[in-house]
């Protein structure tokens, strides 16, 4: 159909979704049922157990972390003992064949509910394919030795670089480097390709140098955690595969964030996280030193907020705000999807706040998960964060705010600004990959009803793009 769009019906997909979906209610609606036979051969205090022990476990979490001394001690006999308690409860009342049971239904029900809505008919928001890239002549790869405990040295990633025809510039583990000049220089003097074996931080600084001249940008996964290189869909276990792109590569298009105008490919964070990454203790022990913070910031949820807008949205009194180059695809962080995006070119902004206010409003967290009051997920254009207020709501007088952007602990002047560039990024990946496996669908059980009776509720062709069809055209 040369560009034009194509409209495809769900088919058999369509069949199969369905199919799930029933199958999902049926079994969901059996758990309901089990439950309720144990509650009619006198299991109402059992099943109520269940309830109030996800809840105490919950506000002992929270105890856990905004607390220290006796309460924090309190918190976690919580954590543990609740769910044993309701365990031995059940036992002890012979109820344990129904909650056996009932657990069993609701896995095959949230089994069946997952797989229906990942359906390929159900798929629609997926990345630009790639399109074939050029070899470059002049490659330029900056690696940093001391990142991800020594990557450059254990793949030998500086030997396979200039067996395939880069230059490397290798940096001095006992001096700061200026990275962005590295880059620059490199771009003065002839590079076609700008890559980098390092950290998310610095992979953003010069990334944002290739984009600034439309070069071609190289991910080397030779970080410590490599997000950006794992939505890229890079093998993250093998930063050698990485740099088979110099021979046999193909290009993405991906956004690219700022914040005050300095780049990132991942991340900003404010408020709690932001604050314990200003800790000098925090590169070497990062879980004991955001137990040991976390107290003082969170005060037991009457700790100092933020205030941000969103676009046209107002945030007020946040505890933690997140902004992602583009939006994960789970913001529950107890979801086997936090810490993925499904693609890196929807030119919108992802947005997560926080704002807990108590046990109370911990336990709604862990049970309702995204539909909580104390989490407000959406995306934006722009996202501006003001000054921080204090418990009492009255602003601080310092006009700056602690700020991680990509992992790296800066402080800027409020109000602080994040935006995006769209596709203003090329990416250099090798054709061969893993590629991004895709996470679990967020869980719409309104939306599981549509698909189990769509004669009711109906059921609309689903749109897809002609794989001819030119993503980066204006326009498209």
């Amino acid at each position: 159909m040369n560009g034009a769009a194509r409209w495809w019906d769900e088919g058999d997909a369509g069949s199969t979704a369905r199919d799930l979906a029933r199958w999902a209610l049926g079994a969901a609606a059996g758990a309901v049922v089990v439950l309720l036979l144990a509650v009619s051969v006198g299991g109402v205090l059992e099943v109520l157990s269940g309830l109030v022990g996800l809840a105490a476990g919950a506000v002992g979490l929270w105890w856990v972390v905004a607390h220290r001394g006796p309460l924090r001690v309190l918190g976690s006999l919580l954590v543990v003992g609740a769910p044993v308690a309701v365990l031995v409860l059940f036992v002890v009342g012979g109820l344990w064949l129904f909650a056996l049971a009932a657990l069993a239904l609701w896995a095959v029900a949230l089994g069946c509910a997952r797989e229906a809505l990942r359906r390929p008919g159900e798929a629609v928001d997926a990345p630009a394919p790639a399109r074939p890239g050029e070899r470059p002549r002049q490659a330029v790869l900056i690696m940093n030795p001391r990142s991800g405990g020594g990557k450059v040295e254990r793949f030998g990633l500086v030997a396979k670089a200039e067996r395939l025809g880069a230059r490397v510039v290798l940096l001095d583990p006992s001096a700061p480097a200026d990275v962005d000049a590295l880059a620059r220089k490199a771009v003065a003097e002839g590079a076609d390709l700008l890559g980098v074996a390092g950290g998310d931080g610095t992979q953003a600084l010069v990334a944002a140098v290739a984009a600034e001249h439309d070069l071609p940008f190289l991910v080397v996964s030779a970080g410590t955690r490599n997000h950006f290189a794992m939505d890229l869909g890079l093998d993250r276990n093998d930063p050698a595969a990485c740099l088979d792109a110099l021979t046999d590569g193909e290009e993405l298009r991906v956004d690219l964030g700022t914040v005050a105008g300095r780049p990132f490919v991942n991340t900003v964070s404010f408020g709690v996280y932001a604050d314990v990454v200003q800790r000098p203790e925090y590169r070497d022990a990062k879980a004991e030193t955001a137990l040991d913070a976390l107290p003082d910031l969170l005060q037991g949820g009457q700790g100092d907020r933020l205030d941000a807008s969103a676009d046209a949205v107002r945030l007020p009194g946040q505890q933690a705000i997140l902004v992602s180059n583009n939006p994960y695809a789970a913001p529950d962080p107890l979801s086997a999807a936090a810490g993925h995006r499904t693609r890196l070119d929807s030119g919108r902004l992802g947005v997560i706040g926080v704002r807990v206010d108590g046990p109370a409003h911990a336990a709604e967290l862990v049970v309702r998960g995204t539909q909580s009051a104390a989490l407000n997920v959406l995306t934006a254009l722009r996202v501006e964060v003001h000054g921080g207020v204090t418990n009492t709501g009255v602003p601080k007088a310092e006009a700056t705010v602690p700020v991680a952007v990509d992992g790296e602990a800066l402080v800027l002047p409020t109000p602080v600004v994040c935006e995006l560039r769209p596709r203003a990024l090329r990416v250099l990946v090798p054709r061969t990959r893993p590629g991004v496996v895709p996470p679990p669908p967020p869980l719409d059980w309104r939306r599981i009803v549509r698909l189990a009776f769509p004669d009711h509720y109906g059921s609309g062709p689903v749109y897809r793009p002609e794989p001819s069809e030119d993503p980066y055209r204006s326009g498209a």
